[in-house]
């Protein structure tokens, strides 16, 4: 099964805590579906000093989100869209906005 949000595309957060928020996507996990997105579903980790120089504490760290909520974002209708797959003459595929038919 192939997901049809990819790593480095920029996203918007449709449902839950953090609905709204934009962000990239920074790994998809497909066996789980779910990607983790740059600034979204941020969880705290408590780390320990292992060595002199590295600080321990607490860290704020993405944590996956369901694909499900998640929206491809189009810059040209300024939100998330749905979009569709189209094969060009020189038969690659590219994803396109069905509002404005603009490449994503």
């Amino acid at each position: 099964m192939s997901l049809r949000i990819k790593k480095g595309d920029l996203v918007v957060v449709i449902a839950g805590k953090d609905k709204g928020k934009k962000g990239k996507v920074l790994k998809v996990l497909p066996k789980k579906n779910r990607a983790i997105v740059e600034g979204v579903n941020l969880v705290k980790k408590h780390i320990r000093r292992r060595s002199e120089e590295e600080k321990g504490g607490i860290i704020e760290i993405p944590a996956p989100i369901h694909i499900s909520n998640l929206m491809l974002y189009c810059k040209n209708c300024n939100r998330g869209v749905r979009f569709k797959t189209q094969i060009l003459e020189d038969n690659t595929k590219v994803r396109v906005c069905k509002k404005c038919h603009s490449q994503l």
